[in-house]
């Protein structure tokens, strides 16, 4: 079975119709698999022997001994790991564990028929554990056909789980002071690296108390603030005097404190008051005398000596780099009190400005100092607190080990028997649960059964399978009618000849189905004109003669002139349809042993019909031929529509040669006699071909299906007596049209 094959049983439609449909169809084999599985079920019973059931119970509680003693008080808590479990789900499946239920088949000693020990796996399917809504309390149960038996399984879990219970606790106790023991030295080398770590901080730091540190840092911070203060209004007073001074005397402080020195010199101020007289003298004389005077010479000589000698005075009091210009040293008699006044001034300023910088270096070093101390409190305090979690991890740790070193000899329970199980009884059989299960089992089979004989049926077999699988436009769906539907309409007529619902019972429903088609087909046409119609279908027996009858008919009724030609030669239906001789008809005119008014016949009014004649040996050379071709050409032209009846398009090519002489192909398919290979193959041929599909009628739908599209029809067109045409009674004449 192939893929598509698959995938299309997948999605088989479940709706209670169809499956009453199929059931109809299938109900032999459907009821003799419910009643084979029934009669097991009832058959099986009478082999049931009595089972017995013993239970228990186990209450779960937190033993409070660990804490009222304060020692170990979570050991042995029942907790669950995620949020949306219980913790006793986790306790029955200990219980369900098999070294719990190996240890008690040993106790009991256990045995199967020949005296070996049981499985785990032999006696857990019969064992019922579950917790009781609402309560801390597991109920134990346990079905054999030995009631003591029961009963001494049920004690004997609960006294293997009490105890494997106890051996857990003791064991995690031990596990936990293995643990401490492995964790006590590094936990203690963790507590020296910490308190290490915090004295190397503070001596790098030159830490003493943070605190402390911080309240002096905030008031030495303000005492300098004020001194500055103090100092800044004092050094602008001596600053604002040493201008006044300076510029009264007209002196920098070097140049002011050069001539004070001097002024204390006595051979200074001697050359100084000499060279004065000197200059003087010199003066004099030049209002007498030229300069090139003797006696001008001599005193411009002596002039000139004692300035040599004023300026050796002054370096050897001021030192080698020291000078001063005689004109401050003439004046300095003037200024001396002033002179030394701004010394004094600006000698203070000088000293008031280191004292300032001084204050100001003093002031920076302490607030840089005040904003490193915030990161030193956090450094510190994070070192702090490594020492603190290390001294209290060690000594939790020195305390749980105490504790469970006093649990690892205690008995920690948390599970005690509140209600032993005793031996009932009574037993009981599973014979009810058995017949239910026999006919739950018969539904499955019967339905299984079902399932696989429809999926094994590769035909289509509804109207909406055939057209999702063929994708074409649907043109019209066609209901069945069988001879005995269709002569309620013909009231007696002849049941022979094959039924032409649009022409022998023109006001029936069949015929207006008809006449929707052609109007369908009108639509398609409304952009390219659609003239020649090849009617096929994929396989025989799928009603493409009759479609093509009553479609002809249809459009010759509306007044068109149509042509029908019968070109399926391998097995000819069209001369039955209309009553007509098939002696003469298409093959012959193709091979020229007949004219074609001799083979063209009316079967009503607006419509001739071609019948296709003798059998030729090869009928796809005939319709290949340019003779064909021309043909169909002088019958599009002559006629409104020309309508082509052809074989089956996966027994023979005829339809595909046919179609590249036409408007396009109809494709007339019916669900439950086309399969799906076959239709894949048409679907494949039609698209290789590149023909043009007009669309498909979907023929002879099933009474259910009709009820389904057509259930107004019965309304809008009841049955009712209906004037029927004796076709063999209609005028039969030859064409006037000649031979092409």
């Amino acid at each position: 079975m192939n893929m598509s094959n698959i995938e299309h049983r997948e999605s088989i439609d479940l709706d209670l119709g169809r499956y009453w449909q199929t059931l109809k169809r299938r109900w032999f084999f459907v009821l003799g698999a419910f009643v084979l599985s029934v009669s097991g079920a009832v058959y099986a019973t009478q082999f049931l022997t009595p089972t017995y059931e013993a239970s228990g119970k186990l209450l779960f509680k937190v033993d409070r001994t660990s804490s009222l003693a304060g020692i170990g008080a979570g050991l042995g808590e029942l907790k669950a790991l995620l949020a949306d479990q219980t913790p006793l789900s986790t306790q029955i499946e200990i219980m369900y564990s098999t070294p719990l239920l190996q240890e008690v088949i040993e106790e009991l000693n256990l045995t199967n028929e020949d005296g070996e020990l049981l499985h785990p796996d032999d006696i857990r399917p019969a064992l019922g554990i579950g917790i009781l809504g609402g309560t801390d309390i597991v109920h134990l149960t346990y079905k054999s056909k030995n009631a003591q038996e029961a009963a001494d399984i049920i004690n004997a879990v609960m006294a293997a789980y009490i105890k494997t219970n106890v051996q857990n606790n003791q064991q995690d106790a031990a596990e936990a002071k293995q643990f401490i023991q492995d964790q006590l030295p590094r936990v203690q080398q963790e507590v020296f690296v910490a308190e290490k770590a915090l004295r190397d901080f503070k001596e790098k730091n030159e830490i003493l108390d943070l605190n402390t540190e911080f309240a002096t840092s905030v008031q030495e911070i303000a005492q300098l603030n004020r001194n500055i203060t103090t100092l800044e209004a004092e050094l602008n007073s001596v600053r604002a005097l040493t201008t006044s001074l300076g510029n009264q005397i007209g002196l920098n402080l070097d140049d002011a404190i050069a001539i004070n020195t001097l002024s204390q010199s006595p051979a200074v101020r001697g050359t100084l008051q000499e060279l004065e007289n000197v200059e003087a003298q010199l003066a004099e004389e030049r209002r007498r005398f030229r300069d090139q005077n003797p006696r001008i010479i001599s005193l411009k000589a002596k002039r000139d000596n004692l300035q040599a000698s004023l300026q050796q005075e002054i370096q050897s009091a001021l030192g080698s780099g020291g000078s001063v210009d005689e004109g401050l040293l003439r004046v300095m008699d003037v200024k001396t009190n002033r002179l030394e006044e701004f010394i004094t001034a600006e000698l203070r300023r000088v000293d008031l400005t280191e004292q300032l910088d001084s204050l100001y270096k003093s002031l920076a070093n302490y607030e840089a100092r005040a904003e490193k101390l915030p990161q030193f409190e956090q450094q510190q305090r994070e070192l702090e607190r490594k020492v603190e979690i290390a001294r209290l991890t060690y000594e939790t740790l020195l305390e749980n080990l105490e504790e469970v070193q006093v649990a690892e000899n205690k008995s920690t329970n948390n599970a005690r028997v509140v209600e032993p199980a005793i031996a009932p009884e009574e037993g009981s059989t599973a014979k009810l649960e058995l017949l239910v299960l026999g006919v739950m089992a018969g539904l499955v089979a019967s339905t299984t059964l079902l399932l696989l004989m429809e999926m094994a049926d590769k035909s289509l077999r509804s109207v909406a399978e055939t057209r999702d699988f063929f994708g074409y436009t649907l043109l019209g769906i066609i209901p069945s009618f069988s001879k005995k539907l269709f002569s309620r309409y013909l009231m007696g007529g002849d049941r022979q000849t094959p039924p032409v619902p649009v022409v022998d019972t023109p006001d029936s429903f069949i015929s207006e189905i008809y006449r929707m088609v052609q109007a369908n087909l009108k639509f398609l046409g409304s952009d390219r004109k659609v003239r020649t119609i090849v009617v096929t279908s994929s396989v025989p027996r799928e009603g493409k003669s009759t479609v093509s009858a009553n479609l002809a008919a249809a459009i010759a009724q509306l007044g068109y002139r149509v042509m029908l030609i019968d070109a399926d030669m391998r097995q000819p239906c069209q001369h039955h349809v209309w009553g007509l001789t098939n002696a003469v008809g298409l093959s012959d005119v193709l091979v020229g042993q007949a004219q074609l008014e001799e083979a063209v016949n009316q079967g009503i009014e607006q419509l001739d019909v071609l019948t296709a004649g003798v059998t030729p040996p090869n009928p796809l050379a005939l319709l290949d031929s340019r003779r064909m071709t021309s043909l169909i050409r002088n019958f599009s032209e002559e006629y409104d529509f020309v309508i082509v009846d052809t074989p089956p398009l996966t027994l023979a090519a005829d339809a595909l040669t046919l179609s590249q002489m036409a408007s396009g192909v109809l494709l007339v398919a019916r669900p439950r006699m086309v399969d799906r290979d076959s239709a894949k193959s048409a679907k494949e041929l039609l698209e290789r071909s590149g023909q043009r599909v007009l669309g498909m009628v979907i023929n002879g739908i099933s009474k259910t299906e009709s009820t389904k599209y057509f259930y107004h029809a019965q309304r809008y067109f009841p049955l009712k007596t209906s004037s029927r045409r004796d076709r063999s009674q209609l005028p039969r004449r030859i064409s006037s049209k000649s031979s092409s």
